[in-house]
């Protein structure tokens, strides 16, 4: 089991950035998959993008292609979410996952471990 803590949530302008961690505990970090998540109010879970163990392959939902960037740091056990050029339909809140495989997917059944969300509000 993998414990995971969200951080970098808080409130910006539209057109503004953030970036998001998640720091995980527990398994071997660089043996899984990881992938960020988010729910608005009155919606489903989607997912928003995803790395896979080493870093070297990523995979984004289409409505935050070529503004958020997934990376990881597997020494210091940390996954990040760069977001640029916010949207007000990007206020949710957001959660990092850990997934059951090595390799890129975006099902939220592939994956076993979630963190406690944080919250992004854009807004002017």
């Amino acid at each position: 089991q993998v414990q995971l803590v969200e951080s970098g949530g808080g409130l910006v302008q539209p057109g503004g950035s953030l970036r998001l961690s998640c720091a995980a505990s527990g398994r071997t970090f660089s043996n899984y998959a990881m992938g960020w998540f988010r729910q608005a109010p009155g919606k489903e879970r989607e997912f928003v993008a995803a790395i896979n163990w080493s870093g070297s392959s990523r995979y984004y939902a289409d409505p935050v292609k070529g503004r958020f960037t997934v990376s990881r740091d597997n020494p210091k056990n940390t996954v990040y979410l760069q977001m640029n050029n916010m949207k007000p339909e990007d206020t949710a809140v957001y959660y990092c996952a850990a997934s059951k495989y090595s390799s890129v997917v975006s099902h939220r059944s592939d994956f076993l471990s979630w963190g406690q969300g944080t919250q992004v509000t854009v807004s002017s």
